[in-house]
């Protein structure tokens, strides 16, 4: 194995753990630190147009491909990429932002770390 090959699948289990991160996220830490990431994320997205990390792993976004995209069709299914994409960028983390805040300030739920 190539030391580039190795950073790449560094990277790629780097982003799977902050994917998987951010699902649960809203509770295990505060909403005051997942709402700003969840933010910043978003932002990424808008001034980039793509998800920067995918480039440490060499995942081509043409065709509208995305991380989530790829996770699904290496397991075997086939989602609509467009869609997808859409959900993944603008709906998915608005949307883990207020599962965080609802969680804890409206059902008065402590996160488990901090």
């Amino acid at each position: 194995m190539t030391l580039s090959t190795l950073k790449s699948r560094l990277a790629f289990a780097f982003h799977l753990f902050v994917t998987l991160l951010a699902w649960v996220a809203p509770f295990l830490v505060s909403w005051k630190w997942s709402v700003p990431v969840y933010a910043a994320v978003m932002v990424q997205f808008a001034l980039f147009s793509r998800c920067l990390m995918n480039g440490q792993h060499a995942l081509d976004e043409s065709d509208h491909a995305t991380f989530y995209s790829y996770l699904f069709e290496s397991a075997g299914f086939r989602p609509d990429r467009r869609r997808l994409k859409f959900f993944v960028r603008k709906v998915s983390y608005p949307l883990l932002a207020t599962t965080a805040v609802v969680w804890q300030e409206v059902f008065h739920m402590e996160p488990l770390l901090f």
